[in-house]
């Protein structure tokens, strides 16, 4: 910090030196102070750098100014703020530059440059269609802890006059208070941001030991990580049980019903290389990324993304949040990650000390059935075995026979009761949760399946409580009904596209297979259809297929109660 204050110093006494000589300075170093203050005075980075730009446009008194901030790879402009130009004329403008050209040579060399003629540099790039003429340069880089922030760019000084040296020194005095200012703003941003992301954690940490469930958590993990980190889209993904791919559970913001329950194989794509490496994959535009399956489209308007795992390599990692902004806007720098990195591993701690402490619960509870199991059997069966005994031997001393009659009941009664607290018994003895796959992990088994045969990766989409809701009867003819489709498409559709979608209201299950293939050919084998129609029609269901030379949409719906469930 001391040496951008006498940085600072010698040219403002180079500028006071000038006074002496030429009155009229003295009006340019008052401006300078007063911008020096004005810049100083904020502690937003957006509102200092904007600041920046409106003073040193005032300063050198130039017609457009603008500041670019260089991105983390050192080598393009990540954000560009503008002095000048309308509005409009802006939008017309396409894309902020990325950093060409004359912009570009002062990445490379970043030392004051100043031009008269702008087209007659070597490195001059042109100006896009509708771009306002510019003819006098200045640009001056702004430091920040000896590392190049960005640089000021003014044009056009006003009177069609060129920049001089007294510009280029008050721009330069005004970029290295800029410089301090500028690292202010942005450590007072980091430790904002850092409180923000601890209260998240707070708030995650007390919602789970509040009882909330797994769902609620990671809708909450979702929710901050957009709020916090500016993004337009949430979403949080987890592992399928035996299957190496994960499930999107929660999608918050825009597109977010073309995410949720989609299923996404751990190879090449970018959550799943977060969960996978354990650790933030990043992403300066998602929408034209190579490891982003473009089927189903659904990242369209977005740009800068960040996909970080729930957990770290060393632990266990529970799920991937991914975040991404609109396009255009600044990409998620190394810090802004690693706030990311630091919640999801805290989330992913919250996570851990909830289910060890619902595990516990648990615990107490098993061992409170054991004991109530072992006072049933060594006290209750065992005094209601024993007032059996003596009715059943006093029964030979009653003459009386309806008397005689209602002891010889009451002791087959006291069998029966007997009977019923053994069952009980065995029921709280029985710890032995579900067995077997959930509907979720057998679907994605299917689809990898017909992968091979297919020739690609069908695309899947999973929404509702298919686990729970689907009972195991319904759930078998689900994966029968999934696994026909899909070998129909193998074998007749010539494809080369397809999706998979299973939705479940609580109602109803719908599993639909649809593709771009050459549809059913006319009066071709229909058997495995008509199989799945009679499965349908069996459990009170329907199914509808619908077919053209661009595809075919296979609709297999039933009830999650059978008709003779309805009727009972």
């Amino acid at each position: 910090m001391r040496q951008p204050h006498l940085r600072l110093d010698k040219l403002l006494t180079e500028l006071l030196e000038q006074v002496g000589a030429d009155r009229g300075a003295e009006g340019h170093v008052l401006r300078l102070l007063e911008a020096v203050l004005a810049v100083g005075s904020e502690l937003d980075l957006k509102q200092v750098l904007r600041s920046l730009v409106e003073a040193a446009a005032v300063l050198a008194d130039a017609e457009y100014a603008a500041l670019g901030v260089i991105g983390p790879d050192g080598k393009r402009l990540s954000a560009f703020y503008t002095v000048g130009i309308e509005e409009r004329t802006t939008a017309g403008l396409g894309p902020f530059p990325e950093g060409r050209g004359l912009l570009g040579e002062l990445i490379r060399c970043p030392e004051p440059v100043r031009i008269a003629h702008l087209s007659e540099h070597p490195s001059s790039y042109g100006f896009p269609p509708g771009h306002p003429p510019m003819n006098s340069f200045l640009g001056v880089p702004i430091r920040v802890r000896d590392r190049v922030f960005g640089n000021l760019y003014l044009t056009e000084k006003r009177g069609g006059r060129e920049f001089d040296e007294a510009d280029e020194s008050m721009i330069s005095a005004l970029a290295v208070a800029a410089g301090v200012a500028v690292d202010n703003a942005r450590q007072y941003e980091e430790a904002r941001l850092r409180e923000r992301w601890l209260l998240a954690n707070a708030e995650i940490g007390h919602s789970l030991m509040s009882d909330t469930d797994r769902a609620g958590a990671l809708g909450l993990i979702a929710e901050r990580a957009r709020e916090i980190s500016g993004s337009a889209l949430a979403a949080v993904a987890v592992p399928l049980e035996a299957e190496h791919a994960l499930s999107v559970e929660i999608a918050l913001g825009v597109d977010a019903e073309a995410h949720r329950g989609l299923v996404l194989p751990l190879e090449g794509t970018l959550t799943g290389l977060a969960y996978v490496a354990g650790a933030p994959v990043v992403s300066d535009d998602v929408a034209d990324d190579v490891r982003i399956d473009p089927e189903p489209p659904r990242f369209g308007g977005l740009g800068p993304a960040v996909a970080a795992p729930i957990g770290t390599a060393s632990t266990e990692i529970r799920g991937v949040v991914l975040v991404a902004r609109d396009a255009g806007e600044p990409v998620f720098l190394p810090k802004e990650t690693e706030m990311l990195q630091s919640f999801a591993a805290q989330a992913a701690i919250a996570m851990e000390l909830a289910d060890r402490r619902r595990d516990a619960q648990q615990f107490a509870l098993l061992e409170d059935r054991d004991r109530i199991a072992r006072d049933l059997h060594d006290v209750a069966i065992q005094r209601l075995f024993a007032t059996g005994m003596t009715l059943q031997s006093a029964g030979r001393f009653i003459d009386h026979p309806e008397a005689s009659e209602r002891v010889r009941r009451a002791v087959d009664d006291l069998d029966e009761t007997i009977k019923i607290i053994r069952s009980t018994i065995f029921g709280l003895r029985s710890h032995a949760g579900p067995t077997g796959d959930g509907l979720r992990t057998r679907v994605a088994r299917v689809v990898n399946a017909a992968t091979p045969a297919l020739g690609f990766t069908p695309s899947v989409r999973m929404e509702g409580l298919i686990d729970t809701d689907v009972p195991p009867a319904v759930a078998d003819h689900v994966v029968a009904v999934l696994t026909e489709a899909l070998t129909n498409v193998a074998r007749h559709a010539r494809a080369n596209r397809a999706q998979v979608t299973l939705t479940t209201d609580g109602h109803e299950v719908c599993a639909e297979v649809s593709d771009n293939g050459r549809g059913v050919a006319p009066g071709g084998r229909r058997s495995g259809l008509l199989n799945l129609a009679e499965r349908a029609r069996n459990l009170g269901g329907r199914l509808d297929v619908t077919s053209s030379d661009g595809g075919t949409t296979l609709r297999w719906r039933v009830p999650l109660a059978t008709p003779q469930e309805k009727a009972d």
